[in-house]
């Protein structure tokens, strides 16, 4: 990651997320990119979106990259940076990586689009969002 990156989620990966054959489910990978999404883009949206109600964020694609098993106890924390800004959605990525050792369990890809939740239709960023969106913009990313 880079110094553009924002830690979204700390965590571990408990005994219950773990699967039959000893490592983190991939619900479980899914759930804490979900939680570390919603960091992001609430840095994105500002303090000034939480009272607004009628906008939100819509994904509309995410793929996951599993690069390194995760066992029961791992400590996780996962960074986010942005690596394109449209008109109305964001691309983000996100690494999942060992708290203590820095190794990478996982990256995800993720694009966002802001979204007018009472016409259920993708609207433009604000420019307040799109210039904190663009503050966490890596070019040639992954």
């Amino acid at each position: 990651m880079t110094e553009r990156s924002i830690v979204t989620f700390v965590g571990v990966a408990h005994p219950w997320m773990c699967d039959t054959m000893g490592h983190m489910n991939v619900r479980h990978y899914a759930a804490m990119f979900d939680d570390a999404s919603f960091q992001l883009l609430g840095h994105i949206a500002g303090a000034e979106a939480a009272d607004d109600t009628g906008k939100g964020w819509a994904d509309v694609r995410t793929e996951i990259e599993y690069k390194h098993e995760t066992k029961p106890g791992a400590l996780l924390t996962i960074r986010s940076h942005v690596v394109k800004v449209g008109r109305s959605s964001i691309t983000f990525e996100q690494e999942m990586r060992g708290s203590l050792d820095g190794v990478l369990h996982a990256r995800a890809r993720t694009v966002s689009a802001r979204f007018d939740l009472v016409a259920r239709a993708a609207i433009a960023l604000d420019p307040a969002a799109r210039a904190r969106a663009e503050a966490l913009l890596v070019e040639n990313a992954g």
